[in-house]
């Protein structure tokens, strides 16, 4: 196993320690009430209604996105980056797979369903999810502008202009695929509306915790 030698910071009493400890709680108290306040702004962002008929194909065969919601009113698609010609996953990506599967039953407590979406073929994301040990349902977009509308894929003519449009400018990226979260709404007549993204390092600590509807609640009650 690997080891990394880690550099010593500045040794103090036990009193000066302490001082040092309280200085900083006060800097992540500070830095806690900025976080709900911008979680409260997230939530109170405008949706968008999606008007594009998209297919996914998962172990039961064609699914829609209303068909992903698993009859929830909620759902969160975490983009996974898996590219069709890959060997493997991104391990980035992998390592916060790891911790999916215990998220479920208290995302399904609060009308909330968590899917998993990546471009690569369905037979190649099958490998890989058996090789993980994954159980988390995850689905194929390829064939389908899902990936790319949602800022998480890109095509090589796009690659190769240097620039390329991800979280919300133009930035220069050197993959085709890339990280993301997004969250959608469906409502009782069956409409669907994308109500947030968030992508690069905020993929995933910001939108399964309090971009849903029934984050606020969900917050504040543990589920039992």
């Amino acid at each position: 196993m690997a080891t990394r030698a880690m550099e010593h910071s500045k040794v103090l009493s036990p009193a000066e320690w302490l001082a040092a400890r309280k200085e900083l709680l006060k800097k992540e108290k500070e830095f806690t009430r900025l976080r709900d306040e911008v979680s409260r702004q997230r939530r109170e962002m405008p949706w968008e209604k999606v008007e594009k008929a998209y297919v996914f194909e998962g172990p039961s065969g064609k699914q829609t996105l209303r068909d992903l919601f698993g009859g929830r009113s909620q759902l969160i698609v975490y983009h996974f980056m898996l590219g069709p010609d890959w060997k493997e996953g991104c391990p980035s990506c992998s390592f916060i797979s790891d911790h999916i599967d215990g998220s479920l039953v208290h995302l399904a407590a609060r009308d909330v369903r968590l899917v998993v979406v990546s471009r690569a073929p369905l037979a190649q994301i099958e490998a890989f999810k058996k090789r993980m040990g994954w159980k988390f349902p995850w689905f194929s977009s390829n064939g389908s502008e899902f990936n790319y509308d949602y800022q998480v894929s890109m095509s090589k003519a796009e690659l190769e202009k240097g620039e390329v449009y991800y979280n919300y400018t133009m930035q220069k990226f050197p993959s085709e695929e890339r990280p993301g979260t997004s969250v959608f709404y469906k409502d009782e007549a069956g409409n669907i509306f994308h109500t947030y993204s968030s992508y690069s390092r905020s993929t995933w600590t910001s939108a399964p915790r309090s971009s849903t509807p029934s984050a606020a609640k969900a917050q504040k009650s543990p589920s039992k």
